[in-house]
């Protein structure tokens, strides 16, 4: 094969593998979001209702945060199963689960019709979709981080970040047509609400055969070779590597904590209470939340060019800098009642959002060898999820109820970006650092900034003594 032939043959296989990263993302992300969203304006009352109207959103959101608890299973099972049989193999099945679960949620029977065991069905189906949550991601941006060039990682490990504002954007989008236009008032009570969900088996079929149909990552097709599978990953990661599962999983929660206040429900159902401040209609909110899904998707993208520009740390830096002065402003916007500034509140809040989430990708897979990299990914971005949004829509609904307004929740959230600002800081950046099993050794130094053994120039391969 000629030189220039190879060199296609290359740009196609990254090319397939950026639209597959995207569209399985996309798709898992759509049916966990759907949840998310119907939590913040129905589920209180199709499975929660004897708890009444404020106790029954409580329960509805912390049936969201319930998931993110079995992230880290969906992590270590994946992590495990991803660096010993391969990275391909765990995003077709953990596709798969979620789109199962996804669907079964769309036709279970309410707490009208089946009494307790409705929400004890939906909590049980919640905790699949978070198993896979938990073991998709990481295969995603290994996939595409470990088969894009040098110098191009950051744009390629934001294609599976955008997945998830276009979930948002997909998930909002469908459930503002179903509450504006197909399926308005009652009806949308009685059976609209379903569609959304069902409407997850005919992408689920699409984003399987996308992703059989991509080639194994050659980092796991390296360690594959030299028969070099880590016989159990997650104990060699937790034995060597836990100080970086720890700085990574504080870096996601600032993110995690500020985006579940839109892809967790709380501003959809703060702005649309009926009994609340604000008031507005379901598919305005929605219609809103969209758009802000739009300035995040780009700002995603945009931070992962600047990550190769100027490196992932700095980008991160400058994301939550953003993010953090934004906080207060955005709820000053969402409370003055006015539809075109919550519209203006969101698209303001989503550009921290994008420069603190494009560049995770290239930034986790540099933290990792090789040989645990899947299970270093993966967990710390599902222990960060905990800590950081688990649990953001109900704490954020408790603090308004409790104290009247929303600065607490500002204050919530500024506390944990600046937690997440610190622990980015902490972070060398090894942008470009050979990510090769053959290259396993210096993958395992000089990652954080108080590491005291060799530090590697990410840039010339030099090596010095810290």
């Amino acid at each position: 094969m000629s030189l220039s032939a190879s060199h296609q043959e290359n740009r196609t296989n990254q090319r397939r593998v950026a639209f597959a990263t995207i569209i399985g993302t996309t798709v898992e992300w759509y049916d966990f979001f759907i949840y998310a969203t119907a939590a913040g304006l129905v589920f209180s009352q199709l499975f929660f209702e004897p708890a009444g109207s404020q106790l029954g959103l409580l329960i509805s959101f912390a049936s969201v945060g319930i998931s993110f608890l079995f992230r880290p299973l969906g992590a270590f099972l994946a992590g495990h199963y991803g660096d010993k049989i391969g990275r391909r193999a765990m995003l077709v099945l953990t596709l798969s689960l979620m789109g199962a679960a996804t669907v079964l949620i769309g036709v279970l029977p309410t707490y009208e019709t089946a009494g307790m065991i409705a929400p004890v069905l939906l909590l049980l189906l919640r905790i699949l979709q978070g198993i896979s949550a938990g073991g998709e991601w990481g295969g995603a941006v290994l996939m595409a981080v470990e088969h894009a060039p040098e110098g191009h990682r950051g744009r390629a490990g934001a294609n599976p970040q955008i997945g998830v504002p276009l979930g948002m954007l997909l998930a909002s989008g469908m459930m503002a047509l179903m509450t504006g236009v197909i399926s308005p008032g009652e009806a949308f009570l009685e059976w609209g609400w379903r569609i959304p969900f069902l409407v997850s088996f005919v992408l689920i079929i699409i984003g399987y055969y996308v992703r059989k149909a991509v080639d194994e990552s050659p980092v796991f097709e390296e360690i594959a070779e030299h028969n070099a599978q880590t016989k159990v990953p997650i104990v060699e990661l937790f034995k060597k590597h836990w100080p970086l599962v720890v700085i990574a999983a504080l870096v996601f929660a600032g993110n995690n904590a500020a985006g579940y206040m839109t892809t967790g429900g709380f501003f959809q159902a703060y702005t649309t209470d009926p009994e609340g401040p604000i008031g507005l209609e379901r598919t305005d909110v929605l219609l809103a939340v969209a758009a802000g899904a739009a300035m995040w998707l780009a700002m995603t993208l945009v931070s992962g060019a600047l990550a190769d520009k100027i490196g992932r740390v700095r980008t991160y830096q400058l994301g939550f800098v953003i993010l953090i002065l934004s906080f207060f402003p955005v709820f000053a916007l969402v409370n003055s009642g006015s539809l075109v500034m919550l519209y203006l509140a969101f698209i303001i809040f989503a550009v921290g959002l994008g420069l603190t989430y494009g560049p995770q990708a290239a930034l986790y897979s540099e933290l990792f060898p090789a040989s645990v990299r899947f299970s270093g990914v993966s967990i710390s971005y599902a222990i960060g999820a905990i800590v950081g949004g688990a649990f953001a829509p109900m704490i954020a609904t408790a603090l308004v109820q409790a104290t009247g307004g929303t600065n607490a929740v500002a204050i919530y959230l500024l506390v944990v970006a600046l937690i997440s600002l610190t622990a980015v800081s902490l972070i060398r950046d090894r942008k470009d650092i050979d990510l090769s099993f053959t290259n396993q050794a210096e993958q395992e130094v000089g990652a954080l900034i108080f590491d005291k053994r060799r530090a590697v120039d990410a840039t010339t391969g030099a090596s010095s003594e810290k």
